[in-house]
């Protein structure tokens, strides 16, 4: 008999649980991000918590031997990624994984209504939602700075991938909420790795390594709830679409981030979005994030 307490995030569920989810994930998200300052596209608990880290700052130990490399190649490889360092690697890769999120919600923002003109909870959420992707932002910001590297800029995708990302949130939610889905769970896959990564990476650097999980943790608490968030929004059929979604949209996302190849294992990444499940999170997420009730066993 399993004793597993969650059940697959493909799990199906009818409209009606789906709607019940969504007002309770609205009361859940008020609570959990505290008052929006829609001007800021910040959120008052999570503008504390950050303020907590960077009035507590934590440094290496010993510094990157060669921050150039990294400067070199975090907005385009420009070396042989396999001659960097793994730690140069892990936080290039950071960066580029965190560019695509950052150009993602800036479109976003512009084409979602604002809270005063947010009438269904969906809106509402998808308001908050963005708003916590930008907090995210922020806090790869500091794992940054954590490592030493304070002369990060966000830059653009170029002009047809920005175009791509503006547009999307416009489509119909026929099109477009099955690729969000897969997208949010693709980015809890990515922190779970990028997490065991870092016991590898900052061995010899106990501080900084659970410094840089604390901010992680608060960016991946988040996108577990979003990842349930997300595939509120989806029915039966639109399901079966998502689960044959993840390896097509895993493989060529992370082929654009050429130091994903080189340090993760992206077919067992692959593997482990199909099998998402929530059961694998620590119980101290569990406990700050959001599950959707028919994901409960």
């Amino acid at each position: 008999m399993s004793s597993a307490k969650y059940l697959s995030v493909f799990t199906s569920a009818s409209a009606l649980q789906r709607k019940e989810n969504f007002e309770n994930y609205w009361e859940f998200t008020q609570q959990h991000g505290g008052e929006l300052f829609e001007a800021e596209k910040d959120l008052a608990k999570k503008r504390a918590r950050l303020q907590f880290f960077q009035d507590n700052p934590v440094k290496l130990r010993k510094p990157l031997e060669n921050p150039d490399a990294f400067y070199r190649n975090y907005v385009e490889m420009q070396d042989d990624p396999k001659s960097l360092d793994r730690m140069t690697l892990m936080l290039t890769g950071m960066y580029k994984f965190a560019r695509h999120e950052w150009v993602g919600i800036k479109g976003a923002w512009d084409a979602v209504p604002d809270m005063a003109n947010s009438h269904s909870i969906e809106d509402k959420i998808s308001r908050v939602h963005l708003a916590e992707e930008f907090c995210h932002v922020r806090l790869f910001g500091e794992m940054l700075r954590t490592c030493g590297l304070d002369q990060v800029e966000w830059v653009s995708l170029g002009p047809i991938k920005e175009k791509i990302y503006e547009q999307f949130p416009k489509f119909p939610g026929f099109l477009m909420d099955t690729p969000a889905f897969v997208t949010e769970l693709m980015g809890v896959t990515f922190y779970c790795h990028l997490d065991r990564l870092f016991d590898d990476v900052l061995a010899d650097e106990p501080e900084v390594r659970e410094r840089m999980k604390l901010l992680l943790d608060e960016i991946t608490i988040d996108e577990v709830a979003h990842v349930g968030q997300r595939r509120n929004f989806i029915g039966a059929i639109g399901m079966k679409v998502s689960k044959w979604l993840v390896k097509p949209f895993y493989t060529l996302f992370f082929n654009d981030i050429p130091e994903v190849g080189v340090l993760f294992d992206v077919q067992q990444m692959i593997k482990d979005g199909e099998a998402f499940d929530f059961n694998q999170l620590p119980e101290h997420m569990i406990e700050r994030s959001w599950i959707p009730s028919y994901c409960k066993a």
